[in-house]
Parts: C-alpha cells; sequence; structure tokens
C-alpha cells in the first residue's frame, strides 16, 4: 500500500486565477488551473507532486454530474477540505476480500464512470475504486484503487504535467491527519493497514516508500501534508488548500 492522492472540497476560487492559486505556485507546487477533468456538474483539477497528487474538486449543480453521490451530497452541504484519502495497491480484491472477512465494511471494486452530454456519451476509467465508511465522527473517508495495468500507469505519467518534479518535490512523505477520532475509528485502522504504531493520542500507519500517514485524536478536524523536497531554495514553504497545510521540507 501506499499514498496515491488527496480528494479535496475547495471553493471555486481554487480553480480559478486567485489569491489562492498564486500562493500555491509560490510555494513551489506548479498548478494549471485550466487542466483536468469534469462534466456539467463538477470540475477537477490536479496539483502533481512526482506521481502522486492533490485532486482539487467543486460541484457546479445539485447532482454532480456522475461524481460520487456522498461527495457531492458533503460539498453541496458546506463540506470544504479533504474527504478521502486514496491509497493504491496491487491485489484490490484481495484486500477487500480481507477487510470483510475482518468485519470490515468496504464497498466492492468498481470503475468510475463519467457521462457526457446529457448522458448521450461515457467514459469508463481504467482502475477500480473501494471505499470504507467515513470515519464516525470525521467527513472523511478512506479508498483504495487498483490500477488496470502497469503500461496504462505509466501512460497516464505523460499526463502529469506541470509537475513539481521540476523544483525537485518529489512526492508525499507524510500525511497528518487530527481529528476526533474514536476507539472504533482507531481499531478499524489497525485492521486495515498491517504496519501501525500506537504513540500515546496518535496511530502511525506505516506505508511503501517510507511514507506515513497519522491519525491524531484532536478537537477540529485539519491535515497537513509533508512533501519530499530535494531542493533547499524550496526548503521550509507552505501553503493552504482548505483544511490542508502542505509543507515543504
Amino acid at each position: 500500500m501506499k499514498l496515491d492522492h488527496l480528494v479535496i472540497n475547495v471553493a471555486a476560487n481554487y480553480q480559478q486565477e486567485s489569491e489562492e492559486v498564486q500562493q500555491i505556485k509560490k510555494a513551489g507546487l506548479p498548478y494549471n488551473i485550466k487542466k483536468g477533468k469534469g462534466t456539467k456538474g463538477f470540475k477537477a483539477t490536479n496539483i502533481w507532486t512526482g506521481n502522486e497528487y492533490f485532486e482539487l474538486i467543486t460541484i457546479k449543480n445539485n447532482d454532480g454530474g456522475g461524481w460520487k453521490p456522498e461527495w457531492v451530497h458533503a460539498y453541496n452541504s458546506g463540506h470544504r477540505g479533504l474527504i478521502c484519502l486514496m491509497i493504491d495497491v496491487n491485489n484490490i480484491d484481495a484486500h477487500v476480500q480481507r477487510f470483510q472477512k475482518e468485519g470490515i465494511f468496504i464497498s466492492n471494486p468498481e470503475r468510475i464512470k463519467i457521462e457526457f452530454f446529457f448522458k448521450l456519451f461515457s467514459k469508463t476509467m481504467p482502475w477500480q475504486n473501494s471505499f470504507l465508511n467515513f470515519f464516525e465522527k470525521i467527513p472523511l473517508q478512506i479508498g483504495f484503487q487498483q490500477m488496470d495495468s502497469e503500461k496504462i500507469r505509466k501512460g497516464f505519467e505523460k499526463y502529469m504535467v506541470p509537475n513539481s518534479k521540476e523544483n525537485n518535490i518529489s512526492g508525499i512523505a507524510k500525511i497528518h491527519i487530527s481529528g476526533d477520532f474514536t476507539i472504533s475509528d482507531y481499531q478499524m485502522l489497525r485492521t486495515v493497514f498491517e504496519k501501525t504504531i500506537d504513540n500515546e493520542n496518535q496511530l502511525i500507519v506505516q506505508l511503501e516508500n517510507s511514507q506515513e500517514i497519522i491519525f491524531e485524536k484532536a478537537k477540529d478536524y485539519s491535515v497537513k501534508a509533508l512533501l519530499k523536497n530535494d531542493n533547499s531554495s524550496f526548503s521550509r514553504k507552505t501553503c493552504e488548500i482548505e483544511n490542508i497545510l502542505i509543507n515543504i521540507d
């Protein structure tokens, strides 16, 4: 398992020429607001950091135009910030079967199908997704994704531009999520992830490539993302995307 991307509900100004977008770029994260995908109901733009990324979502009408219904409802109800943490896996069926045997609810693997032009045309994405339930008191869920093949994964790399690799920012090293996690939430996380460490009011998940996710008990829901950086000129720069503070160190 490794980090793949963060799905973030954002206000429209994060997809327009704005002060927020300028701050993202000043932090060393190239970001093209004109690139991405969408329908009449939603718009997605990406900030690429190596092979991982931040997926920024705005919902343009009540039905969301084919976007995940639970996320559309959360957006229309006022939620802004991280709504899903996506984990890349090699065998999604095996993980789903293991979770289900452990009594953890997870949706069956399915493909995203986006419909266009009044549902006359559609495009099915070459990957499968499964999702755990939302945490009990936090508007956040964890999803798992498997690409159809390594060839398809490599083919996507040419679309991952502009990419922060040009500034020697090569990926996401750590995600630190603070919020009102419950005992049941922590029990679920210990079962889902094979390598976890309990540290006072934190649960630390260790993933491939030395990546970490920290789940910390706190009153308010907030997120910090630490990016890998090999360029001292961008050291200790930060920017914010809704409830996410991005640190480049």
